[in-house]
């Protein structure tokens, strides 16, 4: 099931499912609603997007009211994670999944919106969007993230990232699947439980952040997806961006130890990055490590 695009006149609206936006927050935020205005759009705030309940974000029920809230609101054509943080996954028991399934928008964000995004993704089917934050649009010192979604969500164009990009071959192969992924140490909290991510026949795609994790962290989280047998049902590994002393895709290599035939490849155009390209969760992709480009959609992500 995929969302209607974006066109001039609709509405953006904002939540805050992670943490807390702060004051140095604001001066950000208030450039993307710029930004977002002067492109032909109006920017309307959840009732608890700036809240701060708890001392670090609204309350499990108030982000949860917020999400359902925006999905029912037939004035809201898209929705944007303002930040990340770390505990959208507190919203999960609250959301109305019939509501938003029946309600299908845009929603996009990274980092701690992974939790957010595969769950809607696998309760209702719809595709979401691993993508620039409402803040990320105006917080790096590029337009790349910008750019990526008029083309995801006004134009409905399918290409990942630019031709500028650069992707290399860790294993070579072949592959389609559906995509599902993002943030390693989120997907790593839904390997199993209620909330669980399908990796069946999925081409997983993964980054993260190295200041908050560390190498053997990066490992901790691989070899527990191996041990509860992740890799043997997924159909590719498409690695965005990681930053620590070692690379994360040896320390990949060194958990999958050549027992498993897919193919992985890597990129720098999502995640922690200046870089982010639009990445539908949900929407069948292929791998072919013999082309250029070596990733690409293989149907429409917005209607």
């Amino acid at each position: 099931m995929v969302p209607q695009k974006l066109k001039k006149g609709d509405t953006i609206g904002l939540i805050s499912p992670s943490d807390a936006i702060t004051k140095d927050d604001l001066e950000v935020i208030n450039k993307s609603i710029c930004l977002m205005e002067s492109s032909g759009f109006k920017i309307k705030f959840a009732e608890y997007a700036l809240a701060n309940t708890l001392g670090y974000g609204a309350t499990a029920k108030q982000k949860a009211e917020d999400i359902n809230t925006m999905f029912q609101d037939n004035t809201v054509k898209a929705i944007f994670c303002i930040c990340g943080g770390f505990n959208s996954n507190s919203t999960f028991d609250y959301l109305d999944y019939d509501k938003i399934k029946y309600n299908p928008k845009i929603i996009c964000g990274f980092s701690d919106s992974t939790s957010l995004l595969n769950v809607i993704y696998n309760k209702t089917g719809l595709v979401t969007f691993h993508g620039p934050t409402f803040k990320a649009l105006t917080s790096w010192q590029t337009e790349y993230g910008y750019k990526e979604v008029m083309k995801r969500f006004v134009e409905g164009g399918i290409s990942l990232g630019t031709a500028e990009d650069t992707y290399t071959t860790i294993t070579d192969g072949v592959a389609s699947g559906i995509l599902v992924g993002g943030n390693l140490s989120l997907v790593n909290e839904m390997v199993n439980g209620k909330y669980k991510i399908d990796f069946t026949d999925k081409i997983l795609f993964i980054e993260e952040l190295y200041l908050e994790t560390p190498p053997a962290l990066v490992s901790n989280y691989l070899y527990n997806m191996k041990q509860n047998g992740i890799f043997e049902r997924i159909k590719g590994i498409w690695i965005g961006n990681y930053e620590g002393s070692v690379p994360l895709e040896q320390i990949l290599l060194d958990t999958l130890d050549g027992e498993y035939n897919f193919p992985i490849i890597k990129s720098n155009n999502f995640g922690h990055t200046e870089k982010k390209t639009v990445i539908p969760i949900g929407t069948m992709a292929k791998i072919n490590t013999a082309e250029k480009v070596k990733i690409e959609l293989l149907e429409n992500c917005v209607a």
